[in-house]
């Protein structure tokens, strides 16, 4: 098995997603894993159709709309057996949707779902409903991605020392974080007073 050669970090930290084209890119499932995949290291279309058990035609289609709606672009390429291999990466390490829009929305939570299907591990799913202040909510929300960020910086760190349980220098596992906190639409034929 050949190293992967060394990559440079995402261009952007943070991407807003907004434009039609990118949300038409987020519908997909596929394409949503492809993001999942591609969240902490560049992949080669080989690669990814392995690891997501997909074809690699399909996969090449997919990373070729991401790349078009601008989510991922070729950190690097090399020759290989007389052929070109491209190495591909997200265009920023976080990607925010300011305004979510459903087919999106949809698309992710299906990827997410096969993600979970796929799962070593049981994973940890919870739904909660909570009465919340607005305040008390922006509250919890901001609390919640810090809990993420952080989680994130840890995880980062522990692929240089030892971590919890780990030898030093030996990967971790990659675990996702879905977090959603989201105010229920009102029953039909009442008003919701709490805007």
């Amino acid at each position: 098995m050949r190293d992967q050669p060394s990559h440079s970090p995402p261009p952007e930290d943070v991407l807003e997603i907004g434009a039609p084209e990118q949300f038409a890119a987020l519908a997909h499932p596929l394409r949503q894993r492809l993001l999942f995949a591609l969240g902490h290291r560049p992949a080669t279309v080989s690669r990814l159709a392995a690891q997501l058990d997909a074809k690699k035609g399909n996969v090449a289609h997919h990373l070729k709309v991401l790349r078009e709606a601008g989510l991922v672009h070729i950190a690097e390429t090399r020759q290989v057996r007389g052929g070109t291999e491209q190495y591909y990466q997200r265009t920023a390490r976080h990607m925010v949707v300011a305004e979510p829009q459903a087919a999106g929305t949809a698309a992710m939570l299906a990827a997410v779902a096969q993600e979970l299907d796929r799962a070593p591990v049981e994973p940890q799913l919870t739904l909660r409903h909570l009465r919340l202040s607005p305040a008390r909510a922006r509250r919890l929300g901001e609390a919640l991605a810090a809990l993420v960020d952080d989680a994130e910086e840890d995880g980062e760190e522990d692929g240089a020392d030892c971590g919890e349980g780990g030898k030093a220098g030996e990967e971790q596992p990659v675990h996702g974080a879905l977090v959603v906190l989201y105010q229920q639409a009102p029953p039909a034929g009442t008003s919701n007073t709490s805007a």
